[in-house]
Parts: C-alpha cells; structure tokens; sequence
C-alpha cells in the first residue's frame, strides 16, 4: 500500500512513520508512507496557499489550486486510481468499518487541512471521502491523518505479530473486546478468572463472548442494535438488562 499525506507541517510525521508498528511495516516494505508538503505546489512567488473567504468573515480558507495540482502530480505517478481523503469535522465518522475497507486500497491521499476551512470546489471536484475523527474541532488534520493510517496499516498482512489480533479488536466484530489478563495470576489478591487458566478453549471462548458482550451492554448499548447475534445471545442480554432493571427498582 502507498499513503501520500499532504500537508503543510510533513515534520509532524516524522516520528510517527519511523516508529512502532508503523516504522516497522515500513521497513518490511509494506506500506511506503510520505508526507509532502502542498506549499510546494502554489505556484506562486510567495508560496502563499491561503486566502481571504469570498463573502468576508474570520479565517483564512486553503486555496484550490495548490491541493488540486498535488494530488493531480501524485495521480500522474501510477496507474491506480487512489482514494482521495480529506479529513475534517463535516465529514463522516471515520469507524473501524471504515478502516478495513481502505485497507483494501493500494494507495490513499490524505488531505490536512488548516486554517479556517477549505475552497469548497475542493470538496466537490477532487476528493473521493471525507472524514471525521470525532464530534470536536482541532487545528489541522494531521492528528486525524495519523489515527487513521494507524488504524488501516496495522490491517494489511505481515504487519502484527498475531493475525488474529485485529480480527478479534473492539469493533471489528461489531462488539467491545472482552477483557485481557497475563502472569501473575493472582495480583495483590486480584485473581485471574479461573476459566482462563483451566485449558478448556472451549469454554474459554464462550466466557469471552460473555464478556465481550456484557462490556457492549454496559458502555456502548447502541452497538448492539447492529451487531450479529444469535438468538440465545439476544435472551441473554434481554435477561441481563431485566436485572439491572429490576435493581434499580428496588
């Protein structure tokens, strides 16, 4: 895969594609990441890529020109067609949905914007996506930039240790992760569940399926509504729901 990050401070990037899981996809040679900088392309003596908004108000607005002639050049390097993203509060929420499918991409173009917003021809004649890390508003993009790549990169085959880890992450399966313990396994008299240390998988599997599901249920009850479950899954929330109702009538 190849992400092109274009943007107005490539320094900011620079720890985060030589580090961890990242920096080491990268030697591996499965992603090859770049930040480039869209000064370069303003095309102007003074390299300006802003301008006063049509109409007045606060802020400065990124110009079309030099965004357009970056990702145009980038276009001109390969035949893929890239998913261009431009990453803003108005866009979608980005989701872990939303991760494996650009991790199907081959190459993606992350656009980070600043300042008071962008030209809006930007968004109707370039980009193929827009997103939105959360409900708030931040300086620029490039925060958003790299939660993103973070989250599509440690997708691609060969770049986690285990497979199975991404496979089985909050959100992934439509459901919050069950719960994790290690060695010692018992812990200023904390115990591991005793399930977890018989060696019977299969009971172990139900027990994190229990958990995984009790966890949705009590943080994020609105996830259930679209998770695949099965009948005796659905008892047994409605069963767990009736508890907690029954307790606080009492």
């Amino acid at each position: 895969m190849k992400i092109d990050v274009l943007t107005l401070f490539p320094e900011m990037f620079d720890g985060v594609f030589q580090a961890s899981i990242l920096g080491k996809a990268k030697e591996k040679g499965i992603v090859d990441l770049q930040a480039i900088n869209f000064r370069a392309y303003s095309g102007n003596k003074h390299n300006t890529v802003d301008d006063y908004p049509y109409g007045g108000g606060g802020g400065m607005v990124l110009k079309p020109e030099p965004v357009f002639a970056a990702v145009e050049d980038l276009k001109l390097e390969e035949d893929v067609k890239p998913r261009v993203v431009l990453l803003c509060p108005q866009g979608a929420q980005f989701t872990q949905q939303k991760a494996e499918e650009l991790a199907k991409e081959q190459h993606i173009v992350l656009i980070c914007g600043h300042y008071e917003g962008y030209d809006e021809r930007i968004r109707e004649h370039l980009v193929t996506d827009e997103l939105s890390i959360g409900d708030y508003v931040l300086t620029g993009g490039e925060i958003p930039a790299m939660v993103l790549i973070d989250s599509v990169v440690r997708l691609l085959p060969g770049v986690l240790g285990n497979e199975t880890s991404a496979v089985t992450d909050s959100y992934s399966t439509g459901l919050l992760e069950h719960p994790h313990y290690t060695r010692p396994s018992a812990f200023r008299g904390w115990e591991v569940p005793e399930v977890l240390i018989s060696g019977h998988h299969a009971n172990i599997e139900v027990w994190r399926r229990q958990q995984s599901l009790l966890r949705t249920l009590e943080r994020r009850p609105d996830l259930l509504k679209s998770a695949e479950l099965s009948d005796k899954e659905r008892k047994w929330i409605a069963s767990r729901r009736k508890q907690e109702t029954d307790k606080t009538r009492t």
